[in-house]
């Protein structure tokens, strides 16, 4: 009979002591294994929510704060840009290295989820997670001329209940006063197909209806303009008297043509540039830095820095934890393992006159240790991936982020060889107290 075989017999004959043993180590890899996944899918969207285009274009201030108001739709956006420095990356000085530039406009929600106005070329120029089109389950992009139309993520429909057909109104706060101003309604026209991103918890407005609201080119009783971003209030008193006369006009459908607003400003510019375009990028974002007007944004580096800095120490605490689990439910094994050789001594007594050596005595309780440490661990993967897949919609409601059941990374192979290592280790104690079990005192206290 195999080592093995014995081994396994010998777990069998404590199978409720052995069980428990081996349950408390499935927790513990269990735990690990959801805290490996997340991290892997969280990591990976965090650093590939960008991909669509090399730079964000926006006002001085905070890199990172520019970048999650862009990417992200969180926190406050920064001062606005004016348009006359957006149209030099469409038709401008910046023309020639540029592919597509993508305004938009935020600070704006709806039931707390973030309103951007933009232009329909973001959802047929940009693209996401390694290049994939933006497609929709229901309706079409909306189109430019239209301007009270828009478009909404999956999540946004599933949770507001809004479908194709349907209006809303985003609201925009003040940013001095905390007044809040709404809007003219929106027209949903269209919903996004799942993303895994950010946008799926978005809004996305036609921006020409976005700056054709009154509130967007004067200032309120208080003095304050509500803009996408901070708004300047020399910009809003210089407007008054066009305001006024632009708001009288603003709701009335058939004359939005003839009333083109003054103040068009953007949050953010998001630029693709053209073929080489590393080096095109690298130079434009330079040159824009170099200037007063606004400042140029690798988003890919500024989501490194916030993943390594902040999130993947979180996330590195929670893997330690997880591990100090499992290292505890080890120690479990070699504390069941060793409580149990005083009643296994009459056993390893006569093993031993049966001609075992010391060796293979101590080869057993180690095997022993292994196979609960790998029973353990079997079921850890299978609880800690359906743990995940059971937390996978709440995941994807609450931050956009797709995780499914299947999803493995590579690193939990790690797990396979780690647990022989730990079973090994705390296996050993027991398996010297089987090594130096005197035999004839051992048969003579069995009699």
């Amino acid at each position: 009979m195999s080592l093995w075989k014995i081994a396994w017999r010998s777990i069998r004959q404590r199978t409720l002591a052995s069980g428990l043993t081996a349950f408390s180590m499935g927790m513990g890899v269990a735990l690990v294994v959801t805290v490996l996944v997340i991290h892997g899918v969280i990591n990976q969207s965090f650093r590939r929510g960008a991909q669509g285009y090399d730079l964000i274009v926006g006002a001085k201030g905070s890199q990172l704060q520019l970048v999650l108001n862009t990417v992200f739709h969180l926190g406050q956006p920064l001062e606005n840009i004016p348009y006359s420095y957006y149209q030099e990356f469409i038709e401008g000085r910046f023309a020639p290295a540029v592919e597509a530039a993508i305004p938009i406009c935020t600070g704006h929600d709806y039931k707390g989820y973030p309103a951007v106005a933009t232009i329909p070329e973001y959802f047929e120029k940009l693209t996401y997670l390694e290049d994939k089109k933006y497609s929709f389950a229901q309706g079409q992009n909306f189109d430019q001329e239209n301007y009270w139309e828009a478009v909404i993520g999956d999540v946004v429909a599933r949770r507001t209940g809004l479908k194709l057909g349907d209006t809303f109104s985003p609201v925009a706060q003040a940013v001095e006063t905390g007044e809040k101003h709404q809007h003219h309604d929106f027209k949903v026209v269209g919903i996004l197909d799942h993303t895994g991103t950010p946008n799926d918890r978005a809004i996305f407005m036609n921006i020409e209806g976005f700056w054709r609201e009154p509130a967007h080119l004067q200032k309120t009783a208080s003095g304050v303009a509500f803009l996408s971003g901070k708004a300047g209030k020399e910009t809003a008193k210089n407007q008054d008297i066009a305001g006024a006369d632009h708001e009288r006009d603003a709701h009335d459908d058939d004359d939005h043509d003839a009333h083109e607003p003054i103040n068009k400003e953007v949050s953010a510019i998001l630029v693709c540039t053209h073929t080489h375009k590393q080096i095109l990028a690298m130079d434009l974002e330079t040159v824009v830095n170099k200037e007063h007007v606004a400042q140029a944004v690798f988003p890919s580096l500024e989501i490194a820095k916030l993943f390594d800095s902040i999130i993947g120490n979180i996330q590195l605490l929670l893997l330690v934890l997880a591990v100090l689990v499992v290292v505890v439910a080890g120690i479990g094994i070699m504390v069941s393992m060793y409580n149990s050789m005083s009643d296994r001594r009459h056993d390893i007594a006569i093993m031993r006159a049966l001609g075992a050596s010391r060796y293979t005595v101590m080869s057993i309780i180690l095997m022993e240790s292994i196979l609960l440490s790998l029973g353990g661990g079997a079921l850890g993967l299978l609880v800690g991936h359906g743990l995940v897949g059971a937390l996978g919609s709440t995941i994807a409601d609450q931050t956009g982020v797709i995780v499914k059941v299947w999803d493995f990374q590579t690193i939990e192979l790690i797990l396979i060889p780690g647990l022989v290592a730990l079973a090994t280790l705390v296996g050993y104690l027991p398996a010297m107290y089987a090594y130096k079990t005197d035999v004839v005192k051992s048969l003579m206290a069995g009699t």
